[in-house]
């Protein structure tokens, strides 16, 4: 069953606000849309950066969904994307995960 140009439903460990313990949720992820790429996360780490976020040495605005270093295989595609399709496996180093909507040419 393809998810393409679907809503999906994920787990995430979302962030609330700054100091607090992180809430696993079921989140909502919309389709892609144009110049955004959709990756089905395998596997993410929490590094520095993110540990910025949580103690609030980095503004953000919240909820936020933090693992910035992760690896995956890209579910679907907007249109306009014409580095990557579907299928391939990848990691968001030059992406940021679909909580913080970037576009990608």
């Amino acid at each position: 069953m393809t998810t393409a140009g679907k809503v999906i439903k994920c787990k995430a460990a979302v962030l609330w606000e700054q100091k607090k313990p992180f809430s696993i949720e079921e989140v909502e992820v919309a389709p892609p849309k144009a110049k955004e790429v959709r990756i089905k996360i395998l596997a993410t780490g929490i590094c520095r950066t993110d540990d910025h976020v949580v103690e609030g040495m980095w503004p953000s605005k919240f909820p936020v969904i933090v693992g910035h270093e992760a690896v995956g295989i890209v579910e679907s595609i907007g249109e306009g994307v014409t580095t990557v399709k579907p299928g391939m496996r990848t990691s968001n180093h030059k992406f940021e995960i679909t909580s913080q909507r970037k576009q990608h040419n």
